[in-house]
């Protein structure tokens, strides 16, 4: 089995170090191809693996090609290796706002496809992955496809209709998350708290939070519940944050972040 990227970025290497740390595959198995020399040279040091700056040799070798080029560059890639792939090769797209009948159109042939949508925190083995498949996709490919997805964070299944909306709520929502919690370091750095320290303590509420609601299966308003005692602190900062249209922008936002994908 080989496992080819065309594309060496952040996304590609959070995917490579997954497998690896998993022991998915070996290095051997592993084959990257990027434009820029630079990247795939230290892709390969730091990896271990073979890189080149040639992806049609990529997709010549390769059994699962995972496609990490951003999309504006989807069209040209393809452009060049659509002769070289054969139609037992397993295709992964990580690209927002292509489709796979848009994929396929491109390839200018039916191909196994899966689209998925991953996010930066792969890049710490937490990520989060919404991926769909082709009616070409056997069960077994779709297996492999998951494992593969959940050796840097988790993996879930959508249809493919909701794949702008995991892009809303997963893809582009870490931004969301580190506005959130740089606000809450500089009112605490405001108060004299040093700001090394305020940033320690934004990032352990949220990831405790999160983790609190991913273990206790509980819904997000009885947690926030357990949190504001009658009459205390809790309480009032909800308050504000609900004057000031706290979720209703959170909504507006995501809301914003599926058109712009839709319309990739």
């Amino acid at each position: 089995m080989k496992i080819g990227f065309i594309g060496l970025g952040n996304m590609a290497s959070a995917m490579i170090g997954g497998i690896l740390k998993k022991k998915l595959y070996s290095e051997k198995n592993l084959i990257g191809s990027d434009k820029m020399e630079a990247s795939f040279l230290a892709a390969g040091k730091r990896f271990g693996i073979e890189t080149t700056g040639d992806n049609l040799k990529v997709a010549e070798v390769s059994d699962i090609l995972i496609l990490s080029v951003k999309p504006q560059f989807f069209s040209e890639v393809i452009e060049q290796i659509k002769n070289a792939v054969r139609k037992e090769t397993l295709i992964i797209s990580i690209a927002p706002g292509k489709t796979m009948e848009w994929i396929k159109n491109q390839f200018g042939k039916d191909l196994k496809l899966v689209r998925c949508m991953p996010n930066t925190p792969a890049l710490v083995g937490e990520g989060c992955t919404g991926f769909c498949c082709n009616e070409l996709v056997l069960e077994e490919e779709q297996e492999l496809a998951k494992e593969i997805l959940e050796s840097f964070g988790k993996a879930y299944q959508v249809p493919e209709s909701l794949m702008d909306t995991v892009v809303g709520i997963s893809g582009s929502s870490p931004a969301y998350v580190f506005l959130f919690m740089e606000a809450m370091a500089d009112e605490a750095v405001a108060e004299g708290m040093p700001r090394a320290l305020a940033y320690e303590f934004a990032a352990q509420a949220v990831l405790g939070s999160a983790k609190m609601m991913l273990e206790t299966k509980k819904h997000p308003g009885e947690l926030k519940d357990m949190v504001c005692s009658p009459g205390g602190t809790t309480i009032q900062a909800v308050k504000v944050l609900e004057e000031k249209g706290f979720r209703a922008s959170i909504m507006d936002a995501v809301e914003a972040c599926i058109d712009k994908s839709r319309k990739i």
